[in-house]
């Protein structure tokens, strides 16, 4: 889970921090990782600078697979999710068979809600004799966003198959748990994604909305630390407070998944 301010849907800057929109969240990642363009976290500024330079050479040339990419990429990256799909199923129109495309707009789709078209681009993204962990990673977090919880883990599993122990595969299937309510399989699997070198901040931040979700806010605010400042991290469990208890005065005792819900799913 994903998730960040100007990222989609539900899709995650960090789990708690986009709930909450925090001044935390001053750096946004992309989540485009499939080809040549990998997630790098830059400001909102960057991000804007970013759509000026690759909008321009895209105009130049919309058969410019790349420069398609990379403005669709900055254009998510400052909420204009719909512009971006569209840039992209242009791109994808010319280049029918570049996966690095397919799997940028696979993405958009999801970001825009059509879970249904995302799944089927993704699934030509690659191939079975040449899988790619990300897209698979990527498809999973499409049907966990549909409901379809133990089909997106099956995905996740496949894509740990071909790349185990990735902290961003880990932190899906945590996530997806969490949103089926297994919430100690989900901690489970978020601190083997958080125990990686290699995790992003956002892992431990999804970790830190698990425990939480499960009434140990210290614990979560603990995490949470880690890559917030103490204000930052007392705020985000306040808030999380705060929704854990106006779900009980609704009487939905039994949905943590609910709060789950408003604050992050697995990253596409």
């Amino acid at each position: 889970m994903r998730a960040h301010p100007s990222r989609s849907r539900l899709l995650v800057c960090t789990a708690l921090c986009a709930a909450l929109a925090l001044s935390a969240c001053k750096t946004t990642n992309s989540g485009d990782t499939t080809g040549s363009v990998g997630p790098v976290a830059r400001t909102e500024t960057d991000w804007r600078r970013e759509a000026q330079v690759w909008g321009e050479r895209y105009r130049q040339n919309e058969k410019d697979p790349e420069a398609a990419i990379r403005y669709a990429q900055a254009l998510r990256a400052t909420g204009q999710r719909t512009q971006a799909a569209a840039v992209l199923e242009q791109s994808a129109i010319y280049n029918p068979k570049n996966t690095a495309v397919l799997g940028a707009y696979g993405r958009a789709l999801a970001d825009t809600g059509s879970f249904q078209q995302a799944l089927d681009v993704l699934s030509r993204a690659h191939t079975p004799d040449q899988p790619d962990w990300r897209i698979i990673s990527a498809q999973g977090a499409v049907l966990d966003q549909m409901g379809r919880h133990q089909e997106a883990q099956r995905y996740y599993a496949s894509a740990l198959k071909i790349m185990p122990d990735e902290p961003s595969v880990l932190s899906n299937l945590g996530l997806s748990y969490a949103l089926s309510k297994n919430l100690r399989k989900s901690e489970e699997t978020l601190r083997r994604a958080a125990a990686s070198r290699e995790a992003a901040p956002r892992v431990r931040q999804n970790l830190a909305l698990v425990v939480g979700l499960q009434g140990r806010f210290a614990e979560a605010e603990e995490i949470a630390r880690g890559e917030l400042s103490p204000d930052e991290a007392a705020a985000n469990v306040a808030y999380l407070r705060q929704m854990l208890a106006e779900e009980k005065e609704r009487g939905n005792r039994r949905e943590p998944s609910r709060v789950l819900r408003q604050a992050a799913v697995p990253d596409a």
